[in-house]
């Protein structure tokens, strides 16, 4: 179904309802650049830390497409692990897996206060961003703390400049992007409000910082597009 959501008027902040569930994978395709691309990354570095009895945990799964490809690949006997609060994007991720009967464990649980167990990957999509500051660091050090020896910790986030003239054309080149996707002058202002204090960017040398801060030894970026970047974080 195609991402017609931000062509009415918006009446709240955007949240990971019904009906975004309904057309997120055609608003991921459209709204993030090279999102396949970053996807591939995440899946190799994924696939090559992952053995027998290991487990993969996938926080903000939203309809379990990482996973599922993960699942196609997956040589071993690994647990994969998808965990969301969004009733909307499980409902889906289900009807996924069950149609391509992927064995995959989707949990309805809070990420900042789910118990985990001892894992080799850690991969977190853009939902870093969506976790106030203040408790954004917290979360890093319990995974960096239940990660095994040379455990991964995968990461995608929009990240800002701190060099104003710099963020402003960085943006203009994204809205740029999201045009030629379709979307309108209008669709992208308001999805801009929407998220106005829901999405907090942090700049790619602040997300490396706090990596190292909570617990990794070393921690890069594997891929970037102007405003949007993928990082890759080393026990």
């Amino acid at each position: 179904m195609n991402d017609k959501i931000f062509t009415k008027p918006i009446k709240k902040q955007f949240e990971f309802d019904e009906e975004v569930a309904a057309v997120f994978d055609d608003m991921l395709e459209r709204s993030v650049p090279f999102y396949k691309e970053s996807q591939k990354i995440t899946e190799f570095f994924a696939l090559k830390h992952l053995s027998d009895d290991s487990i993969l945990y996938d926080l903000g799964s939203s309809t379990a497409s990482l996973l599922l490809n993960i699942s196609r690949k997956l040589k071993c006997r690994a647990t994969l692990v998808g965990l969301d609060n969004s009733e909307a994007m499980l409902k889906k991720a289900k009807i996924k897996s069950q149609a391509l009967d992927a064995k995959l464990q989707l949990e309805n649980a809070d990420i900042l206060t789910y118990e985990y167990k001892k894992a080799d990957v850690f991969v977190s999509n853009y939902t870093l961003q969506f976790i106030r500051p203040l408790v954004r660091e917290e979360l890093v050090k319990k995974i960096a703390s239940a990660l095994n020896k040379d455990g991964v910790f995968i990461f995608s986030e929009k990240v800002i400049s701190h060099n104003s003239k710099l963020n402003k054309d960085l943006i203009e080149c994204y809205y740029g992007f999201k045009k030629e996707n379709g979307y309108s002058e209008y669709e992208i202002m308001q999805k801009r409000e929407a998220l106005e204090n829901v999405l907090v960017p942090y700049s790619e040398e602040e997300n490396i910082q706090m990596a190292k801060n909570c617990g990794f030894s070393h921690c890069e970026v594997v891929f970037r597009w102007a405003n949007f970047a993928t990082f890759i974080a080393i026990i």
